[in-house]
């Protein structure tokens, strides 16, 4: 069995800062990308970024120079910083990573989501 567990959210003003904690645990061999989904009310779950074993990134438009990502593969953890933030990212935000389970066999897991909510 392998669980992400997501913290961090919460809710914040306009313009303040939340940072994302993502852990992955269990039979776990070695992570690929591992990355950050957002989904508004009403809205398709997107892509918010994501970050590959080797540290290359990759952002939504909305969120470039605003939100980084960072992970530490010895933790088998993703940090999703947010600053600057608007009430448009007000959203359920989710985790996910490409695990290579101890089979050698890769799954796609999700985290259960955690609230962001920014306030006007």
């Amino acid at each position: 069995q392998v669980q992400l567990v997501e913290s961090g959210g919460g809710l914040v003003q306009a313009g303040g800062s939340l940072r994302l904690s993502c852990a992955a645990s269990g039979r776990i061999f070695s992570i690929n990308a591992m990355g950050w989904y957002r989904q508004a009310p009403g809205k398709q779950r997107e892509l918010v970024a994501s970050i590959t074993t080797g540290g290359s990134t990759n952002y939504a438009d909305s969120v470039k120079g605003r939100f980084t990502i960072s992970r530490d593969n010895a933790k088998n953890t993703v940090y999703l910083q947010m600053n600057s933030l608007k009430p448009e990212d007000t959203a359920v935000y989710y985790c996910n990573a490409g695990v290579v389970r101890t089979t050698l066999i890769v799954y796609d897991y999700w985290g259960p989501g955690t609230q962001v909510t920014v306030s006007s």
